[in-house]
């Protein structure tokens, strides 16, 4: 059944039954703000002048998309606007209403507005889950504005919601809570009347661990707080112990910030290095319950896919941005199937550091000045004058040839017959390393002795030494 609120008193708990009902509502529940300045987090949307603060300060009517993360506010801020506003309003889950629903809402939404001119919010949550005649159903009320329509998904709009709804609709994207976000709504929910009231305090490290636990989902975080509260008498301590009893979560020892994040990032990438798919799965596993950011996890894989893969198996770096396209898009729990996929991927593929060594080397030379003017007959010979200064004279271009390779120099005098990528006989790399050869031949007229660079490795002599910032500690 739908929750209705006629609009009277600006409350959606004032009945006597439905005061009872929030007394023994849950935790997040109890917890919802009553305001907009309640709201924690999301300030980009609930500052003065945007436009969910205009839909709950004015009678204009308005219909939005909240598109955001799990327990970031979605619901939370309908039921603001709900709550401040004199309007009906009326709430849908998607998960169990149909078009009958739908019609039926906006049908009594219309009869209102025409007898009384009330106005009434449409609250639908969910509603990627909507097929596309139920999303069909909302867009005579959307267009002709019967109604103030907010509709809540965790899904991108672009390809769960119909274009024509999503053209009449402002799309508001909620961020991720950040750590101090759900550290104050962990504090109010234990201080405040509607919470916990203050009757327990919290041991030290237990605000850290649901902090990590709640990965930035604060619904989850209350949840969890809820359940290892329960039972403790007045004056009570929450400790670590009864936390993970509670939630049934052993508490992971990673800092975020400190020696264990890097520790394990490192062990992470080794293992991935070394061909060691359990390994790495168990450091994955590890980084995602110790709350780590899979934004940060996919873009290692990324870098790692070059870094100790390259052309040995190419796919490796379509694999590693697909998984961390999949993180934007999906977020997690669901995204820790497609960071796992890039993981074995990656680790299972044959290995090559050929591309890694290629451009840290050619980095040093151009560092230490190895770097002398673009022969003539390469340069810009588009603009005019240029063919006075001889810009391009003598260039050969590569597509008139049958083979389309032609003998020309590319490189500055200085660097002619210099080596950079040496390929591998790994993988995939092993065919590129012939092709490479034969394509040397050509350009020089001669087969190459291979030139290592010099005993000091390119990454160091680059200045990019494994583990000198903060994202390179494999």
């Amino acid at each position: 059944m739908p929750r209705i609120n006629d609009g009277s008193t600006g409350s959606l708990f004032d009945s006597p039954a439905e005061a009872a009902e929030r007394a023994t509502a849950p935790l997040a529940v109890r917890m919802r703000p009553r305001s907009l300045a309640e709201v924690i987090g999301q300030a980009h949307l609930t500052r003065d002048g945007s436009p969910l603060r205009k839909l709950a300060d004015t009678d204009s009517p308005m219909s939005v998309l909240l598109w955001g993360p799990p327990g970031t506010g979605k619901t939370t801020l309908a039921y603001v606007v709900a709550g401040v506003t004199k309007r009906r309003f009326v709430e849908l889950s998607a998960v169990s209403a149909g078009v009958k629903d739908v019609r039926a809402a906006i049908e009594t939404a219309r009869g209102a507005l025409g007898m009384s001119g009330q106005q009434t919010v449409l609250f639908i949550d969910e509603v990627h889950r909507f097929n596309k005649a139920q999303q069909d159903a909302l867009l005579p009320a959307v267009e002709n504005r019967w109604v103030s329509f907010i509709g809540a998904t965790t899904e991108n709009p672009s390809f769960s919601v119909v274009g024509p709804l999503l053209s009449r609709s402002l799309l508001l994207t909620l961020r991720p809570l950040e750590d101090t976000d759900i550290q104050q709504v962990i504090s109010r929910a234990v201080a405040d009347e509607r919470g916990l009231s203050g009757r327990i305090t919290l041991a030290a490290g237990v605000t850290d661990q649901l902090v990590r636990l709640a990965g930035g989902d604060a619904r989850r975080v209350l949840t969890y707080l809820e359940a290892a509260a329960l039972g403790l008498p007045d004056g009570g301590e929450l400790t670590i112990g009864l936390l993970e009893r509670a939630v049934d979560r052993a508490m992971v020892r990673y800092d975020r910030a400190g020696d264990q994040h890097y520790d394990v990032i490192s062990a992470f990438i080794k293992s991935m290095r070394g061909s060691d798919a359990d390994a790495a799965l168990h450091y994955l596993a590890r980084m995602i319950e110790a709350g780590e950011d899979p934004r940060f996890i996919a873009r290692r894989l990324i870098v790692h896919a070059s870094e100790d893969v390259g052309m040995a198996d190419p796919t490796a770096l379509q694999t590693a941005v697909a998984a961390a396209q999949a993180v934007q898009f999906v977020g997690l729990p669901e995204a820790q199937l497609n960071l796992a996929q890039a993981v074995i991927h990656i680790a299972l593929a044959p290995k090559s550091n050929a591309v890694a060594k290629a451009i840290w080397a050619a980095r040093a030379d151009v560092a230490q000045g190895l770097a002398g003017p673009v022969p003539g007959h390469l340069r810009d010979a588009s603009y005019p004058g240029a063919v006075r200064l001889g810009h391009g004279q003598g260039y050969l271009y590569a597509h008139d040839d049958p083979v389309g390779v032609v003998r020309q120099q590319y490189a500055p005098d200085g660097l002619v017959g210099k080596r950079y990528y040496l390929p591998s006989g790994h993988g995939s790399e092993a065919r590129y390393a012939d092709r490479s050869e034969r394509i040397r031949e050509i350009l020089h007229g001669s087969p190459q002795p291979a030139v290592e660079p010099g005993t000091t490795s390119g990454r160091e002599r680059a200045g990019e030494h494994a583990g000198s910032g903060p994202e390179q500690p494999g």
